[in-house]
């Protein structure tokens, strides 16, 4: 009788665990789960944020300004402590240092030292690519190199750093700071040859190639991959503009130019039905229409609001609405359709204007954002005015986005990397 009963315990005692392993909330890459900047609907969010959040562990980091990401347990930045841009690994629940691995040597410019890309988890291994533009692959457990890359050696990709001597563009100016998207059983990876190897797919597991597209040579952003014009596409922007990729063989589907002084193209493309979203801070936000003629698609202007310029924020769409940080600081709410800023929030930001930076996450009806000044808001995501649900203090003066995964925020600042929790 009795056992019988624990056997049945230990069977539902097993099975319970095993769903929890299934259903871990990670944040395993840039913009999280789905690379949107979206909490996923399914996972815990906060219906107001803690006045005095408890502080799970913290632990001292290097330079650098890459975000954190969570899975299988660990957490996992890039930091530059001395002599090279180095992976960490953590235990996410008690913030025990797991290994570390060097990826390449120190970089350093007027923008900062250090590391300036997210780490991209899948399949129990961890991608990251130095400013340089070493691309690794590395076992989660150990930090063990499994294969690697290099956007220079490899691919052809530019790198000269802030050289005064003539005027170097996107990342071969700042540094590689773009994260690679999951497709399948693949990487899509900015690598920025000028020579058809602008973006490369390439086998998770082996490193091979699969294809090369493209002779752009690399701006700063990640990349949107999902559906645009009834078709699946790989949306880069590039230093040279933004273009729309087919993810299975890299055939070039679109282009819309972009050109500027310094190709500072830093935000993710955020899309809205069939507007994709960039923008510049020397043109302002770009609304570019995306259609199928045939079998040939058009990308044209649909709008552009020079007054909504976001310089290096990625923004976050939620509806017919786009949310981020405007060219004075300020935090607007702009009309995906027509361009238009429906409102704008003095007061939150405290760099300066060309600097300005807030990390948002998208959590049901709210959008969580940290400030650079370590704050975290939550604010609903309302296109009529901005209205404050709660906030709390986290962290010290940072210029990253956080991480959010099972109510625990993970955010970095000039001095840590800090575990909270929200619940």
């Amino acid at each position: 009788m009795f056992s019988q009963y624990f056997l049945r315990a230990a069977v539902v005692l097993t099975a319970l665990v095993g769903s929890f392993t299934l259903h871990a909330e990670d944040w395993p890459q840039w913009r999280g789960p789905l690379a949107t900047g979206y909490l996923p609907a399914k996972h815990w969010a906060p219906a107001t944020l803690p006045a005095t959040p408890k502080t799970l562990w913290k632990a001292p980091l290097g330079d650098g300004v890459g975000s954190p990401v969570v899975a299988d347990g660990r957490v996992f930045i890039l930091e530059q402590p001395g002599e090279f841009e180095v992976l960490r690994a953590f235990d996410a629940v008690t913030g025990k240092d797991l290994w570390k691995h060097d990826v390449d040597k120190a970089y350093a410019d007027t923008q900062g030292k250090g590391s300036r890309s997210t780490p991209t988890v899948s399949g129990g291994r961890v991608y990251v690519t130095s400013c340089r533009g070493e691309f690794q692959c590395l076992n989660v457990k150990d930090g063990m190199v499994l294969w690697k890359k290099n956007f220079v050696t490899d691919y052809g990709a530019l790198f000269y750093g802030e050289t005064k001597d003539f005027l170097a563009n996107g990342a071969s100016r700042h540094g590689n700071n773009g994260s690679p998207v999951i497709f399948g059983k693949n990487l899509l990876v900015q690598a920025g040859g000028t020579n058809g190897a602008s973006i490369v797919s390439l086998n998770q597991t082996t490193g091979k190639e699969n294809w090369r597209s493209q002779n752009d040579q690399a701006g700063y952003a990640g990349a949107y991959l999902g559906k645009v014009a009834g078709a699946e596409q790989a949306i880069f922007f590039t230093a040279h503009g933004v273009i729309g990729l087919n993810p299975d063989n890299g055939k070039l589907l679109w282009r819309f130019p972009i050109e500027t002084k310094f190709a500072r193209h830093v935000t993710t493309p955020v899309v809205v039905g069939d507007i994709v979203m960039v923008s510049s801070h020397m043109h302002g936000v770009f609304g570019i229409r995306v259609s199928k003629e045939g079998k040939e698609f058009k990308a044209e202007q649909a709008w552009l609001n020079k007054n909504a310029a976001i310089n290096f924020a990625c923004p976050v769409s939620v509806g017919e609405h786009l949310y981020g940080v405007g060219p004075t600081k300020n935090i607007i709410c702009l009309n995906t359709k027509t361009g238009e800023i429906t409102w704008s929030k003095d007061g939150l930001i405290n760099s300066a204007a060309g600097k300005a930076y807030a990390g948002m996450i998208v959590a049901g009806k709210n959008i969580i954002m940290l400030t650079d000044t370590g704050a975290l808001i939550q604010f609903t995501a309302d296109p009529k005015e901005y209205k404050e649900v709660s906030r709390t203090q986290v962290c010290g003066v940072n210029w990253t986005n956080p991480a959010l995964a099972d109510g625990v925020i993970y955010v970095r600042d000039n001095k840590f990397i800090t575990a909270v929790s929200l619940k």
